[in-house]
């Protein structure tokens, strides 16, 4: 099986941002979607009435998960699928807390609440995936990497439970020095920027700027036996804005 999954930060719409408002750039991030020929598009920052807005623009994707507060409110790390080609089995969204069960908690000196979004899918020919996505907290160093122990744990247990390989994306807002990538440099959890072969990475943030130069905190990881094909991070504009203030990254993956 083959397959594009791709990360995009989306920016929560704010009014502050004027002209980079998410009402003036739904449609530019929706024609990078479409573009990509991205199977899977895990998403970040997005509100609910965003993700509907999205969904209206990109009727040949569902999309599952929930708020961080749980239900429609605050931010979601979505996970838009083909329709056609994929199907939900189980899904869920657990917390980045002590108490991952109860959305909404905050620990670690965390700057709000935490998820991780994950699914269960199955292609036309009956193969099965993990897909896991989640946004690592911004401010506090020690909630950001028990976060992606929390996560690894997750992945580890129900990937040796059930035998199927998994996809982690996400925005850790981790640079490759950091604590987080030494983490899960701990796990078989592979990045798939290996398959730059030395090529220098770039930003994967830039604030509505443009430009590569810098370090990278957007990142796609699979498990042991998933083929990384390509990496691609679009650093175009559409009709003469950028999408979003973070490039989508886009990994083409072959599953065993």
């Amino acid at each position: 099986m083959e397959l594009k999954v791709m990360t995009f930060n989306l920016r929560i719409n704010v009014k502050q941002d004027g002209a980079n408002a998410w009402p003036n750039r739904v449609k530019e991030a929706a024609e990078v979607i479409k573009e990509s020929g991205a199977s899977i598009i895990c998403t970040q920052e997005g509100s609910y009435m965003m993700l509907k807005e999205l969904e209206g623009l990109l009727p040949e994707y569902a999309w599952i998960g929930e708020g961080r507060q749980g239900g429609q409110e605050d931010e979601h790390c979505a996970i838009f699928y083909l329709r056609k080609r994929l199907e939900a089995v189980q899904s869920g969204t657990f917390g980045l807390s002590e108490y991952p069960e109860q959305l909404g908690y905050m620990s670690w000196n965390t700057a709000c609440p935490r998820i991780c979004t994950w699914a269960q899918l199955r292609n036309s020919d009956g193969q099965h995936f993990y897909i896991f996505n989640t946004h690592l907290d911004h401010m506090s160093s020690e909630a950001r990497t028990k976060g992606i122990r929390l996560v690894m744990e997750r992945i580890s247990r129900l990937c040796s439970e059930s035998g199927i390989q998994a996809v982690l994306a996400g925005d850790f807002n981790s640079n490759p020095e950091s604590d987080v990538i030494s983490t899960l440099k701990e796990s078989d959890l592979i990045n798939v920027y290996t398959a730059l072969s030395g090529m220098m990475v770039g930003s994967t943030y830039h604030g509505f700027e443009g430009g590569e130069e810098g370090e990278p905190i957007d990142y796609i990881y699979v498990t042991g036996g998933v083929q990384i094909a390509s990496v691609h991070i679009n650093r175009r504009k559409y009709n003469g804005r950028y999408p979003s203030d973070h490039y989508p990254v886009t990994a083409e993956l072959s599953f065993t």
